[in-house]
């Protein structure tokens, strides 16, 4: 990858801390995204991206400034799923320049640390730096579920719905039901209930605003909630079609959603305890 890709990460550091500002001081890693996205009116080129992982590169580049404000302590490292302002973040406004110092100064840290054979935790510094942010985790419970058959993963998600607080889910198992794979029901109290119908997409690309739409018109009339779930990414245009004034609002559960649904199920996964390198208690000592 170029020089220049590796490092147009280092753009959005300034725009992280702003986000979150802007968002009274925490966010979910997609609420900063499309913050960043609508304020400084990112071109749908960039937002609809992918890496060799079928992850958004634009979303992936975002958390990789997120990872280097950790560093430089303007972020909250301890929260896990919300970004969170530390009191230096708060009060922090990054130029351009400033943010490109940090970077500066945190991949010297790291070639020094490398170079004297220090012990990094792999997760926290890649080869690359800059280049492609992932969870190692994360990526084995994708490509599992990216492995699946069409009707295994199908299975697996209705027992995720299960998980969730979902009753009376089933499988469909029908061919030409204008892309419905199955249903379920969701109360809200004993007084409320509705009936949910929902997709599974098994990707490692971006579901398209087109299927979005075809998937809401096959949902009317039949139930009041649509669920999709994939195990890619949804193109910005389809984000703004499933959230469309006047139609039926589609929830998406996209990769990254979907294994932190699985992470708070611990469905398919045994917990372990995984200990960090904290390089700002060991910045004085470089």
């Amino acid at each position: 990858m170029a020089k220049r890709q590796q490092s147009e990460f280092i753009k959005w550091l300034g725009p992280v801390l702003d986000a979150l500002r802007d968002l009274g001081g925490s966010g979910k890693p997609r609420e900063v995204s499309n913050w960043i996205a609508n304020s400084l009116k990112v071109t749908d080129d960039v937002l609809n991206a992918t890496l060799n992982s079928g992850e958004s590169r634009f979303h992936n580049q975002v958390a990789w400034a997120r990872q280097y404000l950790i560093w430089e302590n303007y972020l909250d490292k301890n929260i896990r799923g919300v970004w969170v302002l530390t009191a230096a973040g708060e009060k922090k406004h990054l130029s351009a320049e400033e943010s490109r110092l940090i970077v500066k100064k945190w991949i010297s840290i790291f070639s020094k640390a490398r170079k004297e054979d220090t012990k990094l935790n792999p997760n926290e510094l890649p080869e690359d730096i800059g280049v492609e942010l992932v969870n190692n985790d994360n990526l084995t419970l994708l490509n599992v579920l990216q492995s699946l058959s069409p009707k295994g993963f199908e299975n697996i998600c209705k027992l995720l719905l299960r998980e969730s607080g979902f009753e009376n889910v089933e499988v469909t198992g029908k061919s030409h039901d204008g892309g419905i794979d199955g249903y379920g029901t969701l109360e809200i109290n004993p007084f409320v209930s509705f009936k949910v119908l929902f997709q599974c997409k098994r990707y490692k690309g971006g579901v398209s605003r087109a299927q979005v739409g075809d998937f809401r018109n096959a949902m009317l009339g039949r139930a009041e909630k649509g669920i999709i779930i994939t195990t890619g990414h949804f193109t910005n245009d389809a984000i703004k079609e499933a959230n469309r004034d006047g139609a039926p609002k589609v929830e998406l559960v996209d990769g990254e959603k979907l294994i932190q649904m699985f992470e708070k199920a611990e469905l398919g996964l045994k917990a372990k305890t995984v200990y960090e390198v904290d390089f700002n208690f060991f910045e004085p000592f470089f």
